[in-house]
């Protein structure tokens, strides 16, 4: 009796943490994602339009502009690696918990925003904290799991990123009117309190500790640096992919394609059946076929249906929109996992803390060459962002071929 008590008490405790975890990967999801669903509103709010065929002329900001503002973004979470860094020093759930309230509290400013360049200011400070927060969410998950049950686990972080980012979309397509994304912004003050006392309910994970870890910010060992500059390759053909693929989703389907903001909010909310089936399909997949291979079938899946989704057409762009939310569901459990696994515990956090940095650099440079290509096409047609698509999302796919040279983690016992 006292161990089926002592093991009941156990299973109640990990269901708590997870149910945790799930919530601060949901909320930092929530606030990260803010910003790319109400982008077309605020670009029509703060922008001008033009007489001359060109995205300006539907959407009332340039191609470049926005480009330049979303790519400001996503520099900024270049701040993810000294705080991941932190967290190899002063504990997983203490630096989590900090980034998340925080980075809640600067999305929330952002509803006071009086200008565009005001409103990438807010978020520039709001997202290297919930990106912090993010990755280090997958770390505490990774080292407070069994072999078994990470990848598992991990694909219920996924889900809770995704279900943050879908909440999103789905309540810019409900709250309408000319403030709607303040009204938006002005919701992550909700969770930011609240959320404080169950964060603090997770353990922190103790592991074998080695002298000198710390000494500084981001310093990793010799022995792991070629590992980790593959991942972090991959991590910047991902964020290549995902950066203007999400990035001009909204501008696109509502600005270029006039797709009504309820349908998009509808098309969002189906894409969660999707992403739930992409992630039972990479936790199936990650078990048989190895992390690897399910990274490079998630790679391979995002970069064709987001090309998909420009062509051209509403039709594309629903069915690229839907088919690419399940690829990043195929993508996204197992290349944490890779991402995570074969990295000992001193520098776990500040490996993923440089995988978020390559995929900052790489969503800033696919941003930037998504914006000028479409700049350069010069139309307001619905196949305006066919090109720049294809330039942008294609020619990344022989790096997947770097993935043969990790080591296979998904029976790795973590060190």
């Amino acid at each position: 009796m006292p161990n089926q008590a002592e093991a009941l008490h156990s299973h109640l405790s990990l269901h708590r943490i997870t149910v945790a975890l799930f919530l601060a990967a949901l909320f930092a999801g929530f606030g990260q994602f803010g910003a790319v669903a109400s982008l077309n509103d605020v670009a029509r709010h703060f922008g001008r339009f033009t007489s001359h065929g060109s995205l300006q002329s539907v959407v009332g900001l340039s191609g470049s502009v926005i480009g330049v503002g979303l790519a400001t973004l996503r520099l900024a979470s270049l701040g993810a690696l000294p705080l991941a860094s932190l967290a190899d020093r002063w504990g997983r759930t203490k630096v989590m918990r900090r980034t998340v309230i925080v980075g809640l509290l600067a999305t929330a400013l952002a509803a006071l925003s009086p200008s565009y360049w005001f409103f990438v200011l807010c978020f520039a400070f709001a997202r290297p904290l919930l990106s912090a927060a993010s990755a280090l969410v997958q770390v505490i998950t990774v080292e407070l799991s069994a072999t078994s049950e990470r990848i598992h686990r991990l694909a219920i972080m996924a889900a809770g990123a995704g279900v943050g980012a879908g909440l999103s979309a789905v309540l810019h397509g409900l709250i309408r009117g000319p403030d709607s994304f303040r009204w938006l912004f002005a919701l992550a003050l909700a969770p930011a309190l609240p959320i404080s006392p169950l964060l603090a309910s997770i353990p922190e994970p103790v592991r074998h500790r080695s002298p000198g870890v710390g000494a500084r910010l981001g310093a990793v060992p010799r022995a792991i640096r070629g590992h980790l500059a593959i991942v972090a390759t991959v991590a910047f053909a991902v964020g290549m992919i995902t950066g203007p693929a999400n990035g001009f989703a909204f501008v696109y389907g509502e600005g270029v394609l006039k797709i009504s903001p309820h349908v998009v909010a509808s098309v969002v909310a189906l894409s969660a059946l999707t992403g739930l089936a992409g992630l039972l399909v990479s936790r199936s997949l990650a078990r048989t076929l190895g992390r690897r291979w399910t990274v490079a079938i998630g790679v391979l899946g995002s970069g064709v249906t987001s090309a998909y989704a420009y062509s051209g057409g509403r039709f594309n762009f629903v069915v690229g929109y839907l088919v690419g939310v399940g690829a990043a569901g195929v993508l996204a459990p197992a290349a944490t996992a890779i991402s995570t696994e074969i990295f000992s515990h001193p520098h776990r956090a500040t490996a993923a803390g440089w995988v978020v940095v390559a995929g900052v650099l790489g969503a800033t440079a696919g941003l930037g060459l998504f914006g000028w290509v479409g700049d350069a096409v010069h139309t307001s047609s619905d196949t305006a962002l066919r090109i720049p698509a294809l330039v942008t999302f294609l020619p990344l796919m022989p790096v997947l071929l770097l993935l043969r040279r990790l080591p296979e983690s998904s029976r790795m016992e973590l060190v």
